[in-house]
């Protein structure tokens, strides 16, 4: 989508989630094995019962940056990517992580299934998520299979110990103070526990176009920014924001003693190095090789965001 074209983001918007939706469906239709009926409903809910797709539109948003190709090549990274991201949701609502009754203004996943099917839920969710991705290693094309290949690995590794779960981990652990608050760890739970995700969504797209090394890295950068902004966001608004503004609890964070951007940087520092992370990004996705207004705005969005 260039300059020339006159358009409504919100409207676009709605149509590129209600796209992605869509995708999501397709890949998540699983006929059989009707006995575990209540577990499909159960992955459905999770994944299905609304979200705002920013992963999934990241990777394909930067697919399109790098390239003019179809972005039917995205679809089964952008279901995996979501289907993951839906499946760390239901595990960090379950009681023994944060003990939360509602997402999105809906009951959770194991408020509303229970908690066995909701672990085995996310279980699903994961695996899925995988098998989904891999119809890319089955493509005819062999350069579109290297590339599904070198996607995957940035996938596992991000979801995994080397990411998203090791900040999971990393988050559990410092509640209380049971590991000693600091800027490092701080940048360490948020970097991983939040970023490593949109890191992942935009250098699979990047991967997927076929862009060079210093472009992937650069994508890295962009959506590592992305990501700290995104959860600082979610720090703030924890502590400013109110149920029927996020559709979840709030003031949860200081009832559990987590570490946040706020309670160690208090609000004010906290805002400015929000600003800063989205001054980075903006800087960045100049560079990319095609203009991108539809990305740009999705990024603008995301820094406005008030839910």
């Amino acid at each position: 989508m260039n300059s020339n074209e006159k358009w409504d983001f919100n409207v676009e918007l709605t149509r590129r989630v209600d796209e992605v939706n869509n995708i999501i469906e397709k890949y998540l239709t699983i006929t059989g094995d009707t006995f575990c009926e209540p577990l499909h409903e159960a992955m459905r809910h999770s994944v299905l019962g609304g979200g705002k797709r920013i992963r999934a539109l990241l990777l394909c948003e930067t697919f399109h940056s790098f390239t003019d190709a179809a972005d039917t090549i995205c679809h089964p990274m952008m279901a995996a990517i979501e289907m993951i991201h839906a499946y760390s949701l239901v595990h960090d609502d379950l009681p023994a992580m944060d003990n939360d009754l509602y997402r999105r203004g809906q009951p959770t996943t194991w408020s509303k299934y229970g908690e066995a099917i909701a672990i085995l839920a996310g279980d699903a969710l994961l695996n899925t998520a995988y098998e989904v991705a891999m119809d890319l290693l089955l493509d005819k094309d062999k350069k579109l299979r290297e590339r599904g290949r070198a996607a995957m690995r940035v996938l596992a590794k991000k979801a995994g110990f080397h990411g998203m779960i090791g900040g999971q981990a990393a988050d559990i652990l410092a509640e209380g103070g049971r590991i000693e608050p600091s800027a490092d760890l701080l940048f360490f739970i948020h970097g991983n526990k939040t970023a490593a995700l949109f890191e992942a969504a935009m250098m699979i797209g990047a991967i997927l176009a076929g862009a060079s090394e210093h472009s992937i890295a650069q994508a890295a950068k962009a959506a590592y920014h992305i990501g700290m902004a995104f959860q600082i966001t979610d720090d703030i608004l924890d502590e400013s924001g109110d149920f029927d503004q996020m559709g979840k609890s709030t003031g949860s964070d200081a009832k559990k003693g987590k570490l946040t951007a706020t309670s160690l940087l208090g609000t004010k520092e906290a805002e400015q190095l929000l600003m800063d992370y989205n001054g980075e990004v903006a800087a960045i996705i100049e560079r990319f090789p095609r203009q991108n207004d539809f990305l740009a705005a999705l990024i603008a969005s995301l820094a406005g965001r008030q839910k």
